[in-house]
C-alpha cells in the first residue's frame, strides 16, 4: 500500500463504524425482543430489497468474482451469470412457496416450521444445521477481512491478530446487540451502498487511467475475450456449463437464501406477506445488475494490467486490492477499503443477529416458556455475547489451522449441511406424509456423508457435481424420510372411502 498509510486506513475504518453506531443508537432506542427479532414486523420493503444485495454478497465475492473473470477457470469471463441467471427462478419459488409459508405460521424462526409439520427431532436438527452453517460461514468472511487489515494496517502498529479480531467482534456487538434486525436492516442498506459504490468508482478510475468514457469502456469490455456469457460447448465436466450452472444457482438461492434463518429473518420483518414478496422480486432484478458490474469491473481490471504491463497474481483475488492500492491512487484505495468492509460486514452482523434468534427461538423456547420481556432481554443478551466469543474463538482457529487446503475443507462441510434443509422442507411441502420423528436425526446425517462419498469418489463417472451436490444431499434426505414415513389414520381413512 504504497499510496494509503496504514493510519489513514484505520482512520476510514474507525469512521465507517462510527457511522454504524450512529445508525445502531437511531435504530435501536426501542431494545424489545419483537425488535429485535423481526423489527416488530414494520421494516420498508424497498430497504430491505436494496439491504439484501450487500448481505447476499461477501467480501469473498467482492474481490473473488472480479478476479475469477480473467482466471480460465471456474466462473471464468461472465459465466458467473449463467449462476446469477438460475437465481431469478430460486427466488421466484421462495417469493411464491416459502414465504406465503412462513407467513402463514406467524414463524420468528423459519425451522419452527419443521416441529408443526414432522415434530421436535426434525426441528432441533434443521435449527442446528442452520447454527453449524452460519457460525462457520460468517466466521471465515471476517477472518478473512481481519486478515487483510491485519495484513495492510495492524502489523504496522504492532497490534497482535487476536487483538484486531477481537475489536472487530466487539464493534459488531455494539451496533447489534440492541436493535437487532430493526438496525441490521438499515446497516445492510447503507453497506450494500458503500459496496456499489466502491465497484462504481474503480471502474471510473480505470476509465480515467486509460482515457475512456463509460461508453467506451463497455464497448471495450463487449470487444474482449472477458464478456462470453453462456458457454454450452464443454459438457458436463466443464465447470462453466450453462445447465449446471444455471440449475445451482436455483437451488443455491432456495437452500441458501430461502431455507437460511440470517436472510429470511430481513424478509419476515415486512409488514405483509406481500410487501415480502415485492421486496423479493424487487432484490432479483437489482442483483441482476449487481453482479453485471462486479464482472465488468473484472473485465476491465484484466484489460488495465495488460495494459500498463502488470504480471497477474498467481491467486487473482488479489487483482483487485493490488490495483486499487497501488495502481490507481489513494481516493479508489479508500473505497475499496470501505467497500471491502462494507461486503464483509453486512453479511457478519446479521449473522450474529440470526445466530442469537434461532438460538433463543429454537433452542431456549422463548415463545414457549412463560418469562417476563426483562428476562427474555437479559437470556438474549447472554446469547448474543456468546455466539460473539463463539465467532471470535472459530477466527482464531482458521488463523491456527494456517492452511487453505483444510480451511476449505471445513468450509465445504458446512456446504453440506443446507442439503438436509432442502430433504427435510422439500418432504414437507410437497408431500403429505408422517415420519417417525426420532429417526431424522441419524438420516441427516448420513446424506451428507453420503453425498460426500459419492463426490470424493467420482462415483458420477466424470460428472463434475460442484454446487449440484446439495440436491444430492437433499435427495437423500428425502429417500431417507419417505423410508420412515407414513400415512396418518385419517388419511388412511379417507383413502379406503
Amino acid at each position: 500500500m504504497n499510496q494509503l498509510s496504514p493510519l489513514l486506513t484505520l482512520g476510514i475504518v474507525a469512521a465507517y463504524f462510527l457511522v454504524l453506531l450512529l445508525v445502531s443508537y437511531l435504530t435501536g432506542k426501542d431494545s424489545g425482543n419483537d425488535n429485535f427479532f423481526l423489527a416488530g414486523r414494520k421494516s420498508p420493503w424497498y430497504l430491505v430489497a436494496f439491504g439484501m444485495i450487500g448481505a447476499s454478497l461477501s467480501g469473498v465475492t467482492f474481490i473473488s468474482v472480479p478476479g475469477a473473470v480473467g482466471a480460465g477457470g471456474k466462473n471464468m469471463a461472465f459465466s458467473y451469470m449463467q449462476m446469477v441467471f438460475g437465481y431469478l427462478v430460486g427466488y421466484a419459488v421462495i417469493a411464491t412457496v416459502l414465504l406465503p409459508l412462513y407467513y402463514k405460521h406467524n414463524l420468528i424462526s423459519i425451522y419452527g416450521y419443521l416441529e408443526k409439520r414432522f415434530g421436535y427431532y426434525s426441528y432441533k436438527t434443521g435449527a442446528f444445521f442452520f447454527l453449524l452453517s452460519r457460525i462457520l460461514g460468517a466466521s471465515f468472511r471476517l477472518f478473512l477481512v481481519a486478515m487483510v487489515l491485519q495484513l495492510f494496517v495492524m502489523d504496522a502498529f504492532n497490534i497482535p491478530f487476536w487483538t484486531t479480531v477481537l475489536a472487530t467482534i466487539v464493534l459488531i456487538w455494539v451496533y447489534t446487540f440492541r436493535g437487532g434486525i430493526n438496525t441490521i436492516v438499515w446497516t445492510d442498506s447503507l453497506q450494500t451502498f458503500c459496496m456499489l459504490l466502491a465497484v462504481g468508482l474503480t471502474i471510473l478510475s480505470i476509465g480515467n487511467a486509460l482515457d475512456k468514457s463509460v461508453g467506451e469502456l463497455i464497448n471495450l469490455v463487449q470487444a474482449s475475450d472477458y464478456s462470453q456469457i453462456f458457454f454450452f460447448q464443454g459438457g458436463w465436466s466443464d465447470p462453466n456449463n450453462f445447465f449446471k450452472q444455471f440449475i445451482s444457482g436455483a437451488f443455491i438461492a432456495i437452500v441458501m437464501t430461502g431455507l437460511d434463518q440470517d436472510m429470511m429473518q430481513k424478509n419476515l420483518s415486512c409488514r405483509t406477506l406481500r410487501e415480502s414478496q415485492k421486496n423479493v422480486f424487487t432484490f432479483s432484478i437489482i442483483l441482476i445488475f449487481a453482479n453485471m458490474l462486479f464482472l465488468m469491473l473484472g473485465a476491465l481490471l484484466y484489460i488495465y494490467a495488460t495494459n500498463i504491463g502488470l504480471s497477474i497474481p498467481e491467486r487473482t483475488d488479489q487483482l483487485f486490492p493490488l490495483i486499487a492500492f497501488e495502481h490507481l491512487g489513494p481516493i479508489t484505495g479508500i473505497v475499496f477499503v470501505l467497500g471491502l468492509i462494507a461486503a464483509a460486514y453486512s453479511s457478519a452482523d446479521s449473522a450474529l443477529t440470526s445466530l442469537t434468534t434461532s438460538f433463543c427461538v429454537d433452542f431456549l423456547n422463548f415463545e414457549k416458556i412463560d418469562l417476563t420481556e426483562e428476562e427474555k432481554k437479559r437470556k438474549r443478551f447472554l446469547v448474543h455475547i456468546g455466539f460473539s466469543l463463539v465467532l471470535f474463538t472459530v477466527i482464531l482457529i482458521f488463523n491456527a489451522l494456517n492452511n487453505d487446503s483444510v480451511i476449505s475443507k471445513i468450509l465445504e462441510w458446512a456446504g453440506y449441511t443446507y442439503g438436509p434443509l432442502l430433504g427435510l422442507f422439500s418432504f414437507g411441502i410437497f408431500t403429505n406424509l408422517k415420519i417417525r420423528d426420532r429417526f431424522v436425526i441419524p438420516i441427516c446425517i448420513l446424506a451428507p456423508i453420503l453425498s460426500y462419498i459419492l463426490n470424493i469418489y467420482d462415483l458420477f463417472i466424470g460428472f463434475k457435481l460442484g454446487f449440484l451436490i446439495i440436491v444430492i444431499n437433499g435427495l437423500l434426505t428425502f429417500l431417507g424420510l419417505w423410508v420412515i414415513s407414513y400415512y396418518s389414520e385419517e388419511e388412511e381413512e379417507q383413502g379406503s372411502n
